[in-house]
């Protein structure tokens, strides 16, 4: 430790540490939007890397003033490189809470008279304990005063980030890497993920997505709605960084993120009603003016600019104005501020109607009525009635097309399904399942027992997909499909196949397990013996279905690749003009 602490002190004493700086991006505009400032020790040196750096000065108690330094060098290089984003600074709990930070962080702006406060975020570190909250919220909201604006780093990889997140109330939250690594095979990471930005929502808080490194990473962080991200996917961090990005990058994303929903999920934009919003400086008797001149507007929204800050609802607004007899000239020169509520619910306008429904149901104290939000600005507000109506529509156009024994969608929204995603050019396999020896079983056993062995088909299928980018429908009798927009979906295959082959025997009786199938009358009527249920796939691979223009076309390739596996025995899975056979 004496070689590497010696090795600090020279690098702290010479300023020997270079800026490097990330693109933090806007999936919606398609541009960058700010910059997280790193920093690396000298070429060579074996400080270099960040980790090993910090961890050192963290052992020999040089981590506060490693970190003033690093802040001071990449304020210096960001203002020389006068480039118009925002500017992530990392700043430690413990730094943060010094009683010289606010004196240190306006000392920095002083002698960088090129860069503002508003054009910096302070990105709060996780990796520390802190239970000085009282303290915290001091310091922010002095460094909000000067015009900065909050960020939380690494959330979900620290010891306290939910508590801080409610303490600190930042500006911008950004998701540990760890969550995102992977995260289009993982539903609990998916969850998780998801779980975050409807807090965020309704917190005015956007969500950052870190380390985000591949295609599927980032269509399925996009499809969550997740409009800012950041990775070696965009950019590595660079001591010149890109202005702009590759447009090919984007090229999943924009107003197309919604169709290409499993099912069509529906986003509350298409429930937002666009109301005018009126300034929080508006008094009372101009807002007295504007409801009696709009006799038809129940709710009037309420920004700080270009943030809701509250709805006010027409009954409520005159009950309370008109409750004693002065109530005019009491409150008519006020600012509508003092009639202001709690804040109502805030949702992304991409957020699923279905997620609304979850959060307004679990939150027994809204209001009627809740707001939509665009990029973290207020776009319009919602009803519980508009919400309901849609949700109604909904469950009666999915149980119009749903399979009636298991419930999973029909051929119908499974072909609108493939549709949208050839056209949206998203690569997917289509795999066609159909049981073998299934009509004979049926016969000896029962249609009881058939359904029973359907439903274990359609559950198995299920669970295998659940934990990665796909849809299962049941198309009929005992013939399934499963559409994979994952990677893996040969290897979720090789899963489904695996599986069933374990339940069927606990379908049968012992003995005709113990006789390996059963005997029953063949189509001809004659008396033959059937071999166990088992279960056949053909799957069309990506490179194939990219070629097509319609369902019609994926499903007849899926019909010849399923016709190849079925002559294959037993369960079996046949990889369109190529075969796989899993035992």
């Amino acid at each position: 430790m004496s070689a590497l602490h010696d090795e600090l002190v020279k690098i702290l004493e010479n300023e020997h540490l270079t800026p490097y700086f990330q693109p933090i991006v806007s999936v919606t505009h398609q541009k960058i939007i700010g910059y997280e400032a790193l920093i690396r020790g000298p070429s060579g040196s074996p400080l270099y890397t960040p980790f090993v750096l910090f961890a050192t000065a963290d052992q020999v108690n040089l981590s506060g003033k490693l970190e003033y330094l690093s802040r001071e060098i990449s304020l210096r290089h960001y203002a020389d490189l006068n480039l118009p984003e925002k500017l992530f600074i990392n700043v430690s709990p413990n730094v943060l809470l010094h009683p010289d930070f606010k004196e240190a962080i306006t000392r920095h702006f002083h002698a960088h008279l090129g860069l503002k406060p508003a054009s910096v975020v302070i990105e709060i570190t996780e990796h520390q304990v802190t239970d000085n909250y009282e303290r915290m919220r001091n310091v922010i909201r002095h460094c909000r005063d000067m015009g900065f604006q909050i960020a939380l780093d690494d959330l979900g990889a620290g010891y306290s980030g939910l508590r801080l997140w409610t303490e600190v109330r930042p500006d911008y939250v950004k998701i540990d890497k760890h969550f995102i690594e992977g995260l289009h095979n993982d539903a609990v990471k998916t969850h998780f993920v998801r779980s975050i930005q409807t807090i965020a929502s309704s917190m005015h808080c956007q969500v950052i997505a870190e380390g985000v490194e591949t295609t599927d990473e980032f269509r399925a962080l996009e499809r969550l709605g997740i409009r800012y991200m950041q990775g070696f996917y965009f950019a590595k961090p660079a001591s010149v960084p890109l202005g702009a990005l590759d447009a090919a990058l984007f090229q999943m994303t924009g107003s197309r993120r919604v169709s290409i929903q499993p099912l069509r999920m529906v986003a509350v934009a298409q429930i937002t009603q666009h109301l005018s919003a009126l300034p929080s400086g508006t008094s009372v008797a101009d807002v007295l003016d504007w409801f009696q001149h709009n006799p038809e507007l129940n709710f009037l929204p309420i920004v700080d600019g270009v943030q809701a800050v509250g709805v006010l609802l027409r009954e409520r607004f005159f009950a309370k104005l008109f409750s004693s007899r002065y109530g005019l000239e009491l409150y008519g020169k006020k600012s509508v501020r003092s009639f202001l509520d709690k804040p109502p619910l805030s949702f992304d306008q991409y957020t699923p109607v279905e997620i609304v429904s979850q959060q307004l149901t679990s939150n027994a104290d809204h209001d009627k009525v809740f707001i939509v939000t665009h990029n973290g600005e207020y776009a319009g507000i919602g009803t519980v009635w508009d919400l309901l109506e849609e949700i109604t529509r909904q469950q009666i156009h999915h149980a119009q097309h749903a399979n009636p024994l298991t419930l999973l969608p029909g051929s119908v929204p499974i072909n609108d399904y493939i549709n949208r995603l050839l056209a949206e050019q998203q690569a997917f396999a289509v795999g066609y399942f159909d049981l073998d020896n299934f009509k004979p079983f049926n016969d000896v056993y029962g249609y009881n027992a058939g359904d029973g062995i359907i439903k274990a088909v359609a559950d198995t299928l299920q669970r295998a997909v659940s934990s990665r980018c796909g849809l299962v429908g049941h198309i009929g009798g005992d013939d399934f499909i499963v559409v994979f927009t994952g990677e893996d979906w040969l290897g979720c295959c090789e899963e489904m196949l695996a599986s069933f082959a374990e339940q069927v025997p606990h379908h049968y009786r012992a003995d005709d397990v113990k006789a390996g199938g059963i005997y029953a009358e063949d189509r001809a009527g004659a008396g033959c013996f059937f071999p166990l249920i088992s279960l056949s796939v053909g799957v069309v691979a990506p490179n194939m279905t990219e070629r097509c223009q319609s369902h019609v076309e994926v499903a007849d390739l899926a019909a010849v690749a399923k016709k190849s596996a079925k002559q294959i025995t037993g369960n079996s899975c046949f990889v369109s003009r190529g075969q796989k056979v899993l035992q």
